[in-house]
């Protein structure tokens, strides 16, 4: 019989050593009952203590005495005394109910050493119970179960002491669940069981995080305020990369050399400070920002042609002077507007000249003689001073300097009284000021 203890006993430890362990891994059961005997129809107490190890949420180890006494001339006599290696499997293992439910069902069997006083032999039990939840230490348990007896034979007759069994009780659990961080969570209940020693967590065990911005509060430089990872826990409104908090715009992306200010136009001095922020972009400035300008002459030094001596803005900031050209004009066939080639010839002067200038003002007058209806003759001078400036334009001349009227038959440059007269007023003539490059 001591081996086979010994043998329950090691049994216990080995199994116990695989255990996923809640907070408390062991527990004490001390309880009693009443059993009745179907062979000989009696019943008796039962007192019984147990030792239980938690091996994972479903099952639980446990090594159990049990006792029987019954009433012989009123004197308690012990009569059956039962060594029990059960395992338990719990309902409330996360699929019927929640681990930490208060309400604990569960099915129990295993094997055993019965010692009856006919004799002693193993046996087995198996059983249904539950247990209430008292205290996160302390739970009361009710459960009833078969004990099957062991086959004997008394004065010749063959017997079998088998049992029905009815207990309640108190189960106490101790010990002390892991806590690799020492937080005061235990692991099986920490989600984050690697927070650094010291560290204020929550319920779960994770570092607190008042902001709500997956930024721990011990790493977080802005814990009230959501902020975000790259600048450790604080906000940048304006997208820069420099925190709300270090930001002298933080409503403008800018530059962290500026503390987050932009500098618009790159001369070197931040918008705020900038009395010229739309300095275009390469020029040089003065300590306010604003571009430099040597001359006085209002056009800055990086626009100005000749930064050194004042000149006109108009002209790039270098000094010159109008000049009229005298050209042209050009004559037409009768009743057409085609640039004949000998009015070719001084249209390419005209558009050299005008190519050749720093700036031009270019007027072109269409005019007809008077044969034709003054309509008719209107609208032919405006299509002859047209095809000039069509032609100009070929040559590279931009129109956007080119002016162009036709005046009909209102203005001959010759009296309409002979064919000679009548051809010299079927032209084109042209008023044309230009400015010299330097």
């Amino acid at each position: 019989m001591k081996r086979l203890l010994l043998i329950l006993i090691a049994f216990l430890f080995v199994f116990s050593g695989y255990a996923q362990t809640p907070d408390k891994k062991w527990a004490l059961g001390l309880g009693a009952g009443i059993y009745n005997n179907t062979f000989k129809e009696y019943t008796g107490l039962t007192p019984e203590i147990y030792l239980s190890r938690y091996l994972n949420s479903s099952f639980d180890l446990m090594l159990k005495n049990e006792a029987g006494y019954k009433d012989q001339s009123a004197e308690g006599t012990m009569d059956i005394n039962n060594i029990l290696l059960n395992l338990r499997y719990k309902l409330n293992n996360g699929y019927l109910l929640g681990e930490d439910s208060g309400i604990k069902p569960y099915l129990y069997g295993g094997v055993g050493y019965l010692f009856d006083n006919m004799g002693d032999g193993v046996n087995f039990d198996a059983g249904i119970g539950t247990k209430f939840a008292l205290s996160p230490s302390t739970a009361l348990y009710v459960e009833g179960g078969w004990i099957n007896g062991i086959e004997t034979t008394v004065a010749g007759v063959d017997r079998s002491d088998d049992f029905w069994k009815v207990t309640g009780g108190l189960e106490f659990a101790f010990g002390q669940a892991k806590d690799a961080d020492m937080d005061g969570v235990p692991d099986r209940k920490d989600k984050c069981p690697n927070t650094p020693a010291g560290v204020v967590v929550d319920e779960d065990g994770c570092p607190l995080d008042r902001d709500g911005d997956g930024i721990p509060d011990y790493q977080d430089d802005c814990p009230d305020t959501p902020g975000i990872a790259a600048l450790n826990g604080c906000p940048d409104r304006d997208g820069d990369g420099v925190a709300d908090k270090d930001d002298a715009c933080p409503d403008t992306p800018g530059l962290k050399k500026f503390k987050g200010c932009p500098d618009t136009d790159e001369d070197g001095v931040p918008d705020p400070e900038d009395k010229c922020p739309d300095t275009p972009k390469g020029c040089p400035v003065d300590a306010d920002g604003c571009p430099l300008d040597s001359d006085g002459d209002g056009v800055i030094d990086c626009e100005d042609d000749c930064p050194s001596v004042a000149g006109l803005a108009d002209n790039k900031g270098c000094p010159a002077e109008w000049e009229e050209l005298t050209l042209g004009p050009v004559y037409f066939d009768f009743d057409k507007s085609d640039i004949k080639p000998d009015a070719a010839t001084i249209l390419d002067e005209v558009a050299n000249a005008l190519m050749a200038s720093a700036e031009y003002d270019f007027i072109v007058a269409g005019h007809t003689c008077n044969i034709g209806t003054e309509g008719y003759n209107q609208e032919l001078s405006e299509e002859r001073a047209q095809s000039v400036v069509k032609y100009l334009m070929s040559k590279g001349v931009n129109n956007a300097f080119v002016g162009a009227s036709g005046y009909g038959e209102s203005q001959p440059a010759q009296p309409n009284t002979s064919i000679d007269n009548r051809k010299k007023n079927r032209r084109a003539e042209f008023k044309i000021s230009i400015r010299k490059k330097l």
